[in-house]
């Protein structure tokens, strides 16, 4: 009887240090997963510290060259517009260098951070209805902006000085130099970066803040353009986010810098300040149009998230049904 319990006793004590010794072997294994995540957190950041620079740099970069190109050509032979070639050409290379062009080892990871994915029908279009609703938005508040206090005008030459068909290929230049270079370089390389190394969706704020001081190089550093591009960073951002692609960014991105070139900043020079004339009329109409298709751009987001989750939960399926029937035996 003694000795029986005493053999119960003793079985009892070892299921306890084995519970225990199980219990702390599964912490120190939690311990020792958590800390190699935390090291390879840490050991990506001087990479995506890297892509951010790289990001920027393009940006200013292609800006740069395509300013200089401009100046040339509109002061020598205006009637042949030869920047634009010029400039196509450099795009072209930059894009294809981006997407993995030249570089047999790295030809993969470079395609991958460019993130140029062509996307199902739904997804763009509902994607496409978010920018344009967006970018209506944005034009409001800009006006909005430079209604209430004095925003430095964007320097653009005088295009009635030159032949029609140079103006439209230089504004459609124009656009997509901008819209190329930021998208590759911040929302594929940058974004992207930052997405994989778990920021989620604290990356379209991070993007967006390290992309400010390349727009206010060309517009000043005062608080109506830093909200102003805040917003439309943002905006994009999430569309890059979203879609886990540029394309539609680009097309966006684009078409809202030529609604801007033609029909926004060139009045800017001209448009009253609050507590001028008939300045306050126009304020609360563009107040109305900011806030209505804000709402609008919101709603389509929305429809664009449930759209692109739709298609991820449909690929898995898709390829699931594929191997099954790759399996079925053959009659």
């Amino acid at each position: 009887m003694v000795i029986s319990r005493w053999a119960d006793g003793r079985r009892e004590t070892i299921q306890t240090i084995q519970w225990v010794a199980g219990g702390w072997e599964r912490v120190s294994g939690a311990l020792r997963e958590r800390g190699m995540i935390m090291r390879s957190l840490i050991g990506r950041v001087p990479a995506v510290v890297w892509t951010g620079v790289l990001a920027f740099l393009l940006t200013v970069l292609a800006g740069g060259v395509w300013t200089g190109l401009l100046v040339a050509n509109l002061a020598t032979t205006p009637a042949i517009p030869w920047a634009v070639a010029v400039m196509a050409v450099l795009l072209w290379l930059m894009w294809r260098l981006l997407g993995g062009w030249g570089a047999r080892r790295a030809a993969d990871a470079r395609r991958r951070s460019l993130r140029a994915v062509w996307l199902p029908s739904r997804v763009f279009a509902w994607a496409l209805a978010a920018g344009v609703l967006s970018i209506i938005a944005v034009a409001g508040l800009w006006i909005v902006l430079a209604q209430l206090t004095r925003v430095p005008a964007r320097a653009l030459p005088d295009y009635s000085a030159y032949p029609a068909l140079t103006v439209a290929l230089v504004l459609l230049m124009a656009s997509l130099v901008s819209s190329v270079a930021e998208e590759a370089g911040f929302r594929g390389y940058f974004q992207g970066a930052l997405e994989r190394v778990g920021a989620g969706p604290l990356a379209i704020l991070v993007a967006a803040m390290v992309i400010a001081p390349a727009h206010a190089l060309t517009q000043g550093f005062v608080w109506p353009v830093l909200v102003f591009y805040l917003c439309v960073d943002s905006m994009l951002g999430t569309m890059a986010y979203l879609t886990g692609s540029i394309v539609p960014g680009i097309v966006v991105h684009a078409l809202g810098l030529l609604v801007f070139f033609t029909l926004v900043w060139p009045g800017d020079a001209i448009r009253q300040v609050v507590g001028a004339g008939s300045a306050h009329a126009w304020l609360w109409i563009h107040v109305a149009q900011t806030v209505l298709f804000a709402a609008l751009a919101l709603l389509a987001f929305r429809q664009l998230a449930r759209a692109t989750q739709a298609v991820e939960t449909a690929a898995p399926l898709a390829n699931s049904v594929a191997v099954a029937g790759d399996r079925r035996p053959s009659q």
